[in-house]
């Protein structure tokens, strides 16, 4: 709809019953006969003998009466009360009309943020679980017996961070920002077990085994044979904390760890 000239500004305007004045300054409010709670003395217009009045020096409300500055007389003449409305009161708002200039959120709002019930704008949480990376080895490294050797592993799949050192250290790093929960996952694999013999795999945090990380397979059924073992891990690290993986085997002999079968892998747990 379109308006002439100025559009019309909604309020509730009410012309008060009228009042005749005596020897008091209090004075019940009333429209039909029925009372009315003004907000405040500035939405009222009051004219006393031919006067209007200045809200709170002349007059205030209380409630349902208004209280003028001092008792009136039977010569006064209360002219008339007009109440402009409620405040802020601005009827029903049509459709599409509120843009987020006119919100009071705090925050920023962006097409990855939404409006929170604390009336703030929050960043949308994807759950992409990273850091995350996957390492491998390039060769068949010699593992003395009975004794916990690191694994070398020096070839990246993928490293989403950057955190994974595959050239001296061979250890995954928690970086900047990231502290929490990880998941680790791990396996090797062994020639020339025999029965009774094992292959172990533990993880390394900050160059100290963790002894919940243990994960032993002892051989059964055969000779000379393949064993390997797999080792999944969480642990919640602190940024700067480094993880490593080491094996340990019996066979008596030193043995290779088999490239083809071992490999070196995680991730940050999203929303834990």
């Amino acid at each position: 709809m379109a308006y002439l000239g100025r559009q019309p500004i909604v309020g509730n305007y009410q012309v008060l019953d009228a009042l005749t004045a005596t020897t008091t300054d209090t004075y019940a409010l009333t429209k039909g006969g029925v009372a009315v709670f003004p907000q405040t003395p500035a939405n009222c217009i009051v004219s006393l003998n031919g006067v209007i009045q200045a809200p709170y020096d002349s007059y205030t409300i209380s409630g349902s009466n208004i209280v003028f500055a001092s008792a009136l007389t039977g010569s006064d003449s209360i002219d008339f009360i007009t109440v402009l409305g409620d405040v802020l009161n601005v009827g029903t708002v049509s459709d599409g009309t509120i843009g987020l200039a006119k919100l009071s959120a705090t925050g920023t709002p962006s097409a990855s943020t939404y409006l929170r019930g604390d009336n703030t704008w929050g960043a949308v949480s994807v759950g992409d679980n990273t850091p995350s990376f996957r390492v491998t080895m390039s060769t068949n490294p010699s593992f003395a017996n009975e004794t916990w050797t690191k694994a070398p592993f020096n070839t990246v799949d993928w490293d989403t961070d950057s955190a994974f050192d595959n050239t001296t250290n061979y250890r995954f790093t928690v970086p900047s920002g990231e502290a929490g929960k990880y998941c680790f996952i791990c396996k090797g694999g062994i020639d020339n077990l025999d029965v009774g013999e094992f292959i172990a795999t533990a993880y390394y945090i900050n160059g100290t085994i963790d002894n919940h990380s243990y994960n032993t397979v002892w051989v059964a059924k055969t000779t000379n044979g393949f064993g390997y073992v797999n080792n999944v891990f969480v642990k919640e690290l602190s940024v700067g904390d480094y993880v490593e993986v080491y094996f340990q085997h019996n066979e008596g002999a030193s043995q290779n760890l088999n490239s083809s079968y071992t490999f070196f892998g995680g991730f940050k747990l999203s929303g834990v």
